[in-house]
This record gives C-alpha cells, sequence and structure tokens, in this order.
C-alpha cells in the first residue's frame, strides 16, 4: 500500500511542491487549504482544514483515516509571516503568528500522534524556518514563533520516539513563494522612528523572496528525509550563507554576531 501523507498549508508555495512532488512520486497525498479552490490544479486531493480551528484538524484528520485507515507521514507546513517594529506590531498580529506557526502546529500534532501510535509508527517533519534561529530585526515574531517550534520538536521527539514516531524539523532559507502576499506587515508610520530602517529591510526582505530558490528543493529534502532510516533533528535548505550564518552565531560571540547582523541589515 501507498504511504499517506498529509501536507498542511498545500494550497500554494512549499506545501503545495512538497504536496506535489510526492504524489508524482507514488504517495497518497493529502493537502490542506482554509478554503480549498480550483483543485483541478493539484494532482492531489486539496481537503479543507484551518489550523486556528480545532474541529477542522479533528475533522480532516478524522476524514483521512477513516478513508485511509493511517496517516504514515505529516508535514506540518502551514504558516504565515509577520514583519514590523516589535514596538509597532499590534499583539494581536503577533498573538495570530503564534497561533498559527506553532500552536496551530502543536494541535495538528496533537490530533496525530493517537493515530500513529495505533499504528505504531509515523513521521512528522515540521516546516519552520532558519529565521527561526537567530531574532533578525523587524522579524523578531516570525524568527520567534519558528524557533519555539524547533525546539518543541526537539522536546515531543524524546516523548514519543518508544511508540515508534520521528519528529524533524526543516528550516528552509529564502524562497521565491508568495508568501509576501500572505505576510502581515506592521504599517510604516510616517511619525515612526522605525519608518526609514523599517522601510529598507521590507524592501530586502521582499528582494529575498524574489530571487529566492526553487520551493522544489524543499519537496526534495522531504523526500530524502522519508527514506532517511534514522533521520537528524535539524535539516536547513537554503543557500550557503543562510546555513553559514546559523553556524557563525553557533561559533562567535554574541556581540560580535549582533553587529554582523546590523551591518547586514544597515542598522
Amino acid at each position: 500500500m501507498s504511504k499517506v501523507v498529509l501536507v498542511t498549508g498545500a494550497s500554494s508555495g512549499i506545501g503545495k511542491a512538497i504536496a506535489t512532488f510526492l504524489s508524482e512520486k507514488g504517495y497518497k497525498v493529502y493537502g490542506t487549504s482554509r478554503n480549498p479552490k480550483n483543485i483541478e490544479d493539484f494532482n492531489f486531493k486539496l481537503i479543507a482544514l484551518d489550523v486556528l480551528n480545532i474541529e477542522t484538524i479533528t475533522t480532516a484528520i478524522a476524514s483521512i483515516i477513516k478513508l485511509e485507515g493511517k496517516i504514515d507521514i505529516l508535514v506540518n507546513n502551514a504558516g504565515i509571516g509577520v514583519t514590523g517594529p516589535i514596538e509597532e506590531t499590534p499583539t494581536d498580529e503577533m498573538r495570530n503568528a503564534f497561533n498559527t506557526n506553532f500552536f496551530g502546529a502543536i494541535d495538528v500534532i496533537k490530533t496525530v500522534l493517537p493515530h500513529m501510535r495505533k499504528q505504531k509508527s509515523g513521521l512528522i517533519i515540521n516546516t519552520t524556518s532558519i529565521a527561526g534561529y537567530m531574532g533578525l530585526p523587524f522579524r523578531g515574531i516570525y524568527s520567534s514563533s519558528k524557533g519555539a517550534l524547533e525546539l518543541v520538536t526537539e522536546a515531543i521527539r524524546m516523548e514519543v520516539k518508544r511508540y515508534g514516531i520521528d519528529l524533524v524539523n526543516v528550516a528552509p532559507g529564502d524562497f521565491a513563494t508568495d508568501i509576501i502576499s500572505r505576510r502581515y506587515h506592521t504599517p510604516l508610520f510616517d511619525d515612526s522612528v522605525y519608518k526609514e530602517n523599517y522601510k529598507a529591510n521590507l524592501d530586502l526582505m521582499d528582494a529575498h523572496v524574489d530571487t529566492g530558490k526553487n520551493p522544489i528543493e524543499m519537496a526534495e529534502k522531504v523526500y530524502k528525509i522519508i527514506h532517511t532510516k534514522n533521520p537528524k533533528i535539524h535539516y536547513k535548505v537554503g543557500g550557503f550563507l543562510e546555513k553559514f550564518s546559523i553556524v557563525l552565531k553557533r561559533i562567535l560571540p554574541d556581540t560580535w554576531f549582533e553587529k554582523l547582523l546590523m551591518n547586514h541589515y544597515k542598522l
């Protein structure tokens, strides 16, 4: 029997690339979207699931179990971006980012774990971010939410290993997706003390996405992880400098690394 894969946030970008690639490789793929539409554009089944609504999570997973009898692999990919100076970003938008990127992912994990435990096997792959390894200026909430997901994955992994379940993180760098259109941008206030630096960094972030890597690289990495007998906990997918920045943060004094970031972001 084909392995059954659930990919959240699969209507566009990295999630769609992963779901499409795995479907082409013969997996039975269920992708999710808050509002599934244009399903003729997909070679996998797209079902409704909103990570902010536990009822939709429960319903979606129950429907897959009813149809397939199992879920072998969960790719926790749904997420949103948020930018802005911490001082000026609405706290409600911060909570929404954490509820989506962190608590939403956890709710999906909690709902699928009993089924994987029953079948004594399962693989959960969380899409995090290289930004989650460091606090980036004007992206602090996004960095924090993805960093939190990295750490909680480590904890859950140890808790469920005895039941034959593996958890891993895959942290992408900049990829050419439509994330800009789905990102919350704190407005550029005319009287803001951060206006000039924030505007310059918004332009820099958008340029990085526009020139980012092809999402197929994330799909290929996920496919490779699935075929790895004993996967690592953390994987990074991105350019050399993006991945090297994590190494630098680990080996350099904090203030030295901070200065490198501030020079890069012209602060």
